[in-house]
């Protein structure tokens, strides 16, 4: 029922309003007495969001709406507003025909295992708790906008304030445009009106779906363009030339500006195995290290936890600063970046400092995901001396390192490799397909 980053599905399908009741049921019964509800843009947010309000106040808890916000809007609302737990209707950065459900603690932390387990465990055996006619919760409308954008002026210094382009991609991230115009910068709006089939570009921000963004920042005077997906709690971002920055060059200009703000001897930035080494190699410049996590943004939230972690972040756009919050803030990582632009100079020149190393990939579609890359973990474990298994088998070569995993949402093995030349990433990978190919060989063989 849920993956790394909540419950998502097709409407109607894989997620229905008797789903969303049930979640509801499932959050109360488990002792969370108030809960922070909101939603994204899609036009059936507002049906699942009266299901699971109907669920938590038939169990007893008490519902706080908030309305249409942005993810990290809603999740940064739950610990000034005394509640126990939050809960968002939005599918993220899937596409229109998509919702879903994100559950949320105090801390801005998305739930974990355990708590995820305690839900669905719930739904499975049809253990809610509903409460008497004369204990129903009660619902009760919130407006949580003007804290986040407050605590998101708090969090950055602007030595100037450069022109911006913000793309919203008709999501719910309105107050990144806004938040930046209070800070005295000059923006400039890219599909801005609220609109859950996602007309003006497919919800999730990457090169090939921000050529508007990218053209409107090279033809005008912005010094950058920020873009969000549905929910806005991923950012990504194009440079003042018109230039889509690589997912894992704006991973390391963030984690390399949080490290060099702080006056530990001993800091890390969290981020997942399959991570680029030019993260490692930008952080060490500056005495830092990479601690390694499981894929998804929520097993780097929970890796933040750690004293000296000062940074958390995931190519796919999520963004963690611990001392701000645990919750991908998209929102606070565009003014981030703004910031880092304003005191650094330009961002083409800032990612021209990243190196930037050939990453191949590949996923071969299987009947049984996990036991292939069970038999693929026999064989490195046997055959190469820094193995990882975290989250899958990473493996570390004299010429770089590679990465097989299961696929958390399809029948697939996901292949990936890097090296600091393209022949010897090459190399890298031919090796590590010729291991699952094998891998799949004896499956089908003892079949």
């Amino acid at each position: 029922m849920f993956g790394t980053s909540g419950i998502r599905g097709t409407v109607g399908e894989g997620v229905t309003a008797t789903l969303a009741l049930e979640v509801g049921r499932a959050v109360a019964s488990e002792g969370y007495e108030t809960v922070v509800l909101g939603r994204d843009v899609r036009e059936s947010g507002t049906m699942f969001a009266d299901a699971v309000a109907a669920g938590l106040r038939e169990c007893g808890a008490n519902v706080v709406d908030v309305g249409l916000e942005s993810t990290p809007t809603i999740a940064r609302s739950i610990a000034p507003l005394e509640a126990d737990a939050g809960i968002v209707v939005t599918a993220s950065h899937n596409p229109a025909t998509d919702n879903g459900l994100k559950l949320w603690t105090p801390s801005g932390q998305a739930f974990g295992p355990a708590k995820r387990d305690a839900i669905e465990r719930r739904i499975r055996e049809k253990a809610a708790d509903p409460v008497d006619w004369d204990e129903l919760g009660t619902r009760r409308d919130c407006d949580v906008r003007e804290h986040h954008a407050e605590q998101i002026v708090d969090a950055v210094s602007l030595e100037r304030t450069p022109p911006v382009v913000v793309d919203v991609g008709n999501g719910a991230g309105g107050i990144t445009p806004a938040v930046l115009d209070d800070l005295g910068c000059h923006v400039r709006t890219l599909n801005g009106q609220p609109d859950g089939s996602f007309p003006g570009r497919p919800s999730e921000p990457n090169a090939e779906t921000l050529e508007t963004l990218a053209a409107l920042v090279e033809t005008t005077d912005a010094e950058l363009g920020i873009a969000h997906d549905g929910d806005a709690d991923r950012t990504m971002a194009v440079d003042e030339t018109g230039t889509f920055v690589p997912k894992d060059t704006l991973l390391a200009l963030f984690a390399r500006a949080a490290v060099e703000t702080r006056d530990e001897k001993t800091v890390r930035v969290a981020a997942p195995v399959d991570t680029s080494l030019a993260v490692d190699d930008a952080v060490a410049a500056v005495d830092a290290s990479v601690t390694r996590t499981r894929v998804g943004d929520v097993y780097v939230a929970e890796r933040t936890i750690e004293d000296a972690v000062v940074f958390g972040g995931e190519p796919s756009g999520a963004w963690i600063w611990p001392s701000e919050t645990r919750c991908p803030d998209g929102p606070l990582a565009a003014a981030k970046l703004v910031e880092l632009v304003a005191s650094h100079g330009p961002l083409s020149e800032l990612v021209a400092e990243i190196d930037q190393y050939p990453i191949r990939r590949t996923s071969i579609e299987v009947d049984n995901e996990d036991d292939i890359v069970a038999t693929a973990r026999s064989r490195v474990e046997n055959r190469y001396d820094e193995v990882d298994t975290l989250d899958g088998v990473r493996v570390e070569t004299d010429e770089g390192w590679f990465l097989i995993r299961a696929s958390g949402t399809e029948p697939l093995v996901r292949i990936t490799a890097e090296a600091r030349t393209g022949t010897a990433a090459d190399r890298v990978f031919e090796e590590a397909t010729a291991i699952v190919e094998r891998a799949v060989e004896e499956a089908s063989a003892a079949t």
